[in-house]
């Protein structure tokens, strides 16, 4: 038995202090969890699957981006975020653990990746490293047959 659920509250998921999703893009579903856990598991509906449609998401583009690239296996073909909850043995706590697991997720995609100054090496290490190739040529050569 699946049970879908569609928060149609107002209520803003925090992801930032700038940034919140609505609770409106959130889709949850209850599905029966596999493994252990006996009669409590074949009766009752406690591993979440929540959905999360990122291109039609009120995050700002460059978050969509960094979103889609870090998101990995979890994003399907259609561009929905799959979060997928079923280590606790109630309903409520993998609500509350498949949410967290989208909010850090958000949290790491809305940071913005340090911008790389390139850089030249100084003359000394320049030194330093053919002096090394040097040295270590110098061993190899000393193993070769005169």
């Amino acid at each position: 038995m699946v049970v879908s659920v569609t928060i149609v509250e107002g209520m803003m998921l925090p992801i930032t202090g700038m940034l919140a999703i609505d609770d409106r893009e959130i889709e949850e579903r209850f599905v029966r969890a596999s493994g252990p856990g006996g009669q409590n598991v074949n009766k009752v509906s406690t591993a979440v699957e929540l959905r999360f449609d990122v291109a039609g998401s009120s995050l700002p583009d460059e978050v969509k981006q960094r979103l889609v690239a870090i998101a990995g296996s979890r994003l399907t073909a259609d561009g929905v975020l799959l979060i997928d909850s079923r280590e606790h043995r109630t309903q409520a706590q993998n609500r509350e653990a498949a949410r967290a697991r989208l909010v850090a997720l958000l949290q790491h995609a809305a940071r913005r990746p340090k911008r790389r100054r390139p850089t030249r090496p100084r003359a000394a290490a320049r030194e330093r490293r053919l002096e090394s190739k040097k040295r270590r040529g110098e061993v190899k050569a000393a193993r070769r047959k005169v």
